[in-house]
């Protein structure tokens, strides 16, 4: 945050060009992240941390004001639990003082590259030399404020000297694993493929994958998973091949006031993102064109659920724990709390 502005990343334009963009108020940041120029479960958290303290900026005397900031960020992106538990704690930061509402937000952006390196720290010892990983989406440093939830472990073990390899699902419609996560691992120097979303099961069927590392946008109190569209029928064949899933991702990302899957919201998202692809053009400029056939409709939720039982550990930044494990974690919280107070 450069004064009253956002900088972010543009997502969108990756791989093909690298640009900030500046949200030079809320409503600039919430539209980042509703059109996706800002994706990714911590990303868009400290996103919405600083468009709920831009808010405070603008007209924090303004009660009206800053409800209807807090109401119009918290329906961008209605799956992502990181966007509501950051807006939460600057709203209430921005009650006692608009300062406090901007040092809480920076305190959130800070706190999510710290938990992603523990998560990396963590998931590399479930990591052997000369693994072969397949990951869904995006879940690397873009997708937060730095080191990434999912591609944390496998950064840490190529650092650590570990023989890698990664497949990187496509990840249609949007293409985040194709474009986003096989750029990541090319700056990072990590050997990678990409592989179309529907090769994954063949891949396990020939003993080519060891284990599945995906990241998350809303953890269910039960355990259960949602994350990028797709990643249940990855979790169904990995079970089916005896494929240890992972999941990762920092505490901040589990709602532990969701009981079950059944509760959490799918976002439903334009059909264009299905019908429509962009890529440059001889010349290099960005172009977007039809692939689907002329006429048709689509359908486009941005999410599914894996279910608990698929789901082999949850990687979080405070340790590694079976899915049935967080009713214990969520005990551990409430009484770290109580000894604050």
């Amino acid at each position: 945050m450069e004064g009253d502005t956002v900088c972010l990343i543009e997502q969108n334009l990756l791989p093909f060009e690298f640009k900030i963009f500046r949200a030079a108020n809320y409503r600039d940041s919430c539209m980042a992240i509703s059109s996706m120029i800002v994706r990714g479960a911590g990303a868009i958290g400290a996103t919405a941390g600083y468009a709920m303290a831009q808010a405070f900026l603008e007209n924090g005397n303004d009660r009206g004001y800053v409800e209807t900031a807090r109401q119009q960020i918290e329906n961008t992106r209605p799956t992502a639990q990181n966007l509501f538990y950051a807006v939460e704690r600057v709203y209430n930061a921005g009650r006692l003082s608009i300062e406090q509402a901007v040092n809480e937000a920076h305190q959130i952006a800070g706190e999510d590259a710290e938990s992603c390196k523990k998560i990396g720290v963590l998931g590399n010892d479930l990591i052997e030399n000369g693994s072969n990983i397949e990951t869904h989406c995006n879940a690397g440093w873009l997708a937060f404020v730095d080191y990434g939830s999912a591609l944390s472990p496998v950064y840490a073990a190529h650092h650590s000297g570990k023989h890698v390899f990664v497949y990187a699902d496509e990840t249609r419609p949007r293409g985040q694993g194709a474009r986003l996560t096989a750029w990541e691992l090319k700056n990072e120097n990590v050997p990678h493929a990409i592989i179309a979303d529907n090769a994954g099961a063949h891949l396990m069927s020939q003993g080519k994958v060891d284990m599945m590392i995906v990241g998350s946008d809303r953890i269910a109190a039960n355990g259960d998973v949602a994350n990028k569209i797709g990643t249940l029928e990855k979790a169904i064949a990995a079970r089916h091949y005896d494929i240890p899933f992972y999941v990762a991702a920092p505490v901040s990302t589990i709602d532990f006031d969701c009981a079950s899957g059944a509760d959490i919201p799918i976002e439903q998202r334009h059909q264009d993102e299905v019908l429509y692809q962009s890529g440059p053009n001889a010349e290099g400029k960005l172009e977007t064109v039809r692939v689907c056939s002329p006429g048709s409709d689509a359908l486009n939720p941005a999410f599914d659920v894996t279910p608990a039982g698929l789901v082999t550990a949850i990687i979080t930044d405070q340790g590694i724990f079976k899915p049935e494990q967080l009713a214990a974690l969520k005990n551990n919280q409430q009484d770290e709390s109580s000894t604050d107070l």
